[in-house]
């Protein structure tokens, strides 16, 4: 989670949400990333995807089986959707998303018995640094405006 809060960092350094994404493959990383949205003008750009992306370029293939994904916030729903249809096994998550997360606060997709995969998820791992960031990030924001 360490690195996953430093690829945050660079979000934030870069005016973006602070949330960054890291995914392990038998005690590797194999990929990373932290949100674009803004810098790549594309909403797909987030740092979830952009790790899922860079993991199947590095085993060669879509199907991340045996790895899990390292996240700072709980993933929305076009990101537990490419969480789930990656096949990754486990997904460990820094801090809850109340208003827009999709792995257990607002709906559950990543263990719902209607789908032919699950995720085994994590959460509260860092919380606390993880929450702050996004926290401090929004009060930036508002604080500038």
């Amino acid at each position: 989670m360490k690195l996953a809060l430093e690829e945050a960092y660079k979000a934030f350094s870069t005016y973006e949400v602070p949330v960054g994404a890291v995914v392990v493959h038998k005690g590797n990383i194999i990929g990373k990333g932290y949100n674009k949205r803004e810098t790549l003008k594309d909403p797909t750009a987030h740092a979830e995807i952009i790790a899922i992306k860079e993991a199947s370029e590095t085993l060669g293939g879509w199907r991340l089986i045996d790895c899990t994904m390292y996240v700072t916030l709980e993933p929305c729903s076009m990101c537990a959707g490419a969480i789930m249809n990656s096949r990754m096994d486990r997904l460990v998550i820094g801090a809850k998303d109340p208003k827009m997360g999709c792995c257990g606060s607002v709906i559950n997709l990543v263990d719902n018995p209607s789908f032919n995969h699950r995720v085994n998820t994590i959460f509260g791992v860092m919380e606390e640094e993880c929450s702050k960031l996004i926290k401090d990030f929004f009060k930036q924001l508002r604080n500038k405006f």
